[in-house]
């Protein structure tokens, strides 16, 4: 697996301050935020909670989330760490983040999006620092993060668009949201760029966790006619479907290859480990204030290590790709039309960070959102 966590450095999008992109080559640059630092933490008093979307025994997103809740204990044995799994999308979760903040946190991440669910609970407890993984808005003790998962979606797509016969790729979504659109986009964008006529039919199955709709929905695709098949699923379902019908999978979150090792092309790895350990150095320290942070390609995300049936000429090809990602370039630079035909990126224009992190709508070739 691709990890190089000795660059701690963090994308930086400072949309309170204005300033744009920011790509420190090491270090975290925090963007102009006008909140006070919350004061100093010793660290045997320390409370740091975490809230999952779903079960740590998926294997994926929220077990590499608790990869690095574990990564601060090794790094600071004296504080307390709690999680919870499966919070629900409901005022449930409202009350229990009240409850952790009684409870005596003084941080809690959330590992995903829930909106107006936390920022209530926020507004009402400005003494505790909390994070938003995926999350849009700030406040004075609110940050957000996510990883730049569009570039190792562009790079394991150039892989697909090699090792497809039939040049119709498969998705396997959970909800139209925009991590959805940016990587069945960026996916699409990569096969074409060595197939151009790839298409890509998305399922939507209105869940992260759920095998046994994913399972369907990975069997439906391939029925279709599909023979590479792509997700953003928190587990291996249908990764099992493709090894048992003989085609091809780009997975998310872990190296789930087990699970399907000759269907297994790569994955798009995630880790905040180093993340996690740096918010909570700075809230201990006394220097947190809110950022608002995308872990960068080589730096918390990345493609893993490419499975044992990708010929080595299609492995070398992609990773000129990545290689030419990582010295700077960018593949989202128009022309782009969106599925109707509409030029949204016009010719020789570069999408921002802040374009790809809220793309909400699909290129031409993507059928099913």
């Amino acid at each position: 697996m691709i990890r190089d966590l000795s660059r701690r450095g963090f994308l930086n999008i400072g949309a309170a301050s204005g300033l744009g992109l920011i790509l420190p080559k090491t270090g975290l640059i925090r963007p102009a935020h006008a909140a006070v630092p919350l004061p100093p933490v010793a660290e045997a008093d320390a409370r740091i909670s975490w809230c999952y979307v779903g079960p740590t025994a998926d294997e994926g997103w929220n077990y590499a989330h608790d990869q690095g809740r574990q990564a601060v204990e090794a790094a600071f044995p004296n504080l307390t760490t709690t999680f919870l799994e499966n919070m629900p999308y409901s005022a449930d979760a409202s009350r229990i983040l009240r409850q952790l903040v009684a409870d005596g946190a003084n941080m809690i991440f959330v590992n995903s999006n829930y909106g107006d669910f936390l920022y209530d609970v926020a507004a009402r407890a400005p003494k505790v620092a909390f994070y938003e993984c995926d999350g849009r808005d700030t406040m004075e003790n609110l940050g957000t993060y996510y990883v730049q998962h569009w570039y190792p979606s562009y790079v394991t797509g150039v892989a697909a668009g090699l090792m497809s016969a039939s040049g119709k790729l498969g998705y396997v979504a959970s909800f139209p949201v925009p991590s959805v659109y940016s990587g069945t986009n960026a996916f699409l964008m990569g096969a074409r760029s060595v197939n151009p006529n790839a298409t890509l039919q998305a399922i939507v199955i209105n869940s992260w966790f759920d095998p046994q709709a994913a399972a369907q929905a990975g069997t439906a695709l391939i029925d279709n006619g599909c023979d590479v098949i792509f997700g953003i699923m928190d587990e291996a379902a249908y990764l099992q479907v493709a090894e048992a019908r003989g085609v091809k999978a780009v997975m998310w979150n872990t190296d789930i290859r087990r699970y399907g090792p000759h269907a297994y092309i790569s994955s798009i790895v995630v880790d905040f480990s180093a993340f996690y350990v740096e918010q909570v150095r700075r809230r201990l320290a006394g220097e947190w204030t809110p950022t608002e942070d995308i872990l960068p390609m080589s730096a918390g995300v990345d493609r893993d290590a490419w499975g044992a049936t990708v010929p080595p000429e299609v492995a070398a090809q992609a990773d000129a790709v990545r290689d030419r990602i990582l010295a700077g370039w960018s593949p989202f630079t128009g022309e782009i039309k969106d599925a109707s035909g509409t030029i949204r990126v016009p010719a020789g224009q570069t999408m921002t960070e802040r374009e790809l992190y809220e793309w909400n709508w699909s290129i031409e070739g993507i059928s099913g959102l």
